[in-house]
């Protein structure tokens, strides 16, 4: 399918998108300022998504809240004229840095860490380990790692998700994370 889209003159973005050469998307995705939220990819730079339905997800640069997943209990929270909050889980300084590079990966297939490191105010060595987890990949031909530049292979475009974990503070590090998503 996504061959025959491309034949049509559809653009491939990032891991699961398509867009027409002349759509907004593709061209911040030339550029290098297509971002990735919860939703997929998008143009939006607004660093606040909020969610307005049950179970809806928000984000806000402190982190994430989601709302009340049963109708009723969400219905009676706004009743009482509470925001109908269940959770939120707060971002540290860590999880915003290592959220950049993730979506720069998802979004570009690459990330300059060295950029994203003095964006963040972090030693490049700060990423040591996370790099030196990228080794099986570059032996399997799915990643690169070209000084402080990180690249996902052609190939490797379609596991870009496992090169992300790699990055994912949050995430069980270990031998079968890069086997099961192959």
């Amino acid at each position: 399918a996504a061959d025959l889209l491309e034949e049509r003159g559809w653009r491939r973005l990032g891991l699961d998108h398509f867009a027409r050469p002349d759509d907004g998307l593709a061209a911040a995705a030339a550029e290098g300022r297509m971002r990735r939220n919860f939703q997929g990819y998008t143009t939006d730079e607004a660093p606040v998504l909020i969610g307005f339905g049950a179970s809806s997800i928000g984000r806000m640069p402190q982190g994430y809240v989601q709302n009340a997943t049963a109708v009723p209990q969400w219905r009676e929270k706004l009743e009482r004229g509470e925001l109908p909050v269940a959770r939120g889980v707060e971002m540290t300084a860590d999880d915003r840095f290592r959220a950049e590079i993730i979506e720069r990966l998802m979004c570009d297939f690459a990330v300059d860490l060295a950029e994203v490191c003095a964006t963040h105010h972090r030693p490049l060595a700060d990423l040591d380990e996370s790099v030196a987890r990228l080794a099986p990949m570059q032996a399997d031909g799915i990643a690169l790692v070209l000084g402080p530049r990180v690249e996902a292979t052609q190939t490797g475009r379609d596991f870009i998700r496992s090169i992300c974990a790699v990055f994912d503070a949050h995430l069980e590090q270990g031998a079968t994370r890069h086997s099961a998503s192959i």
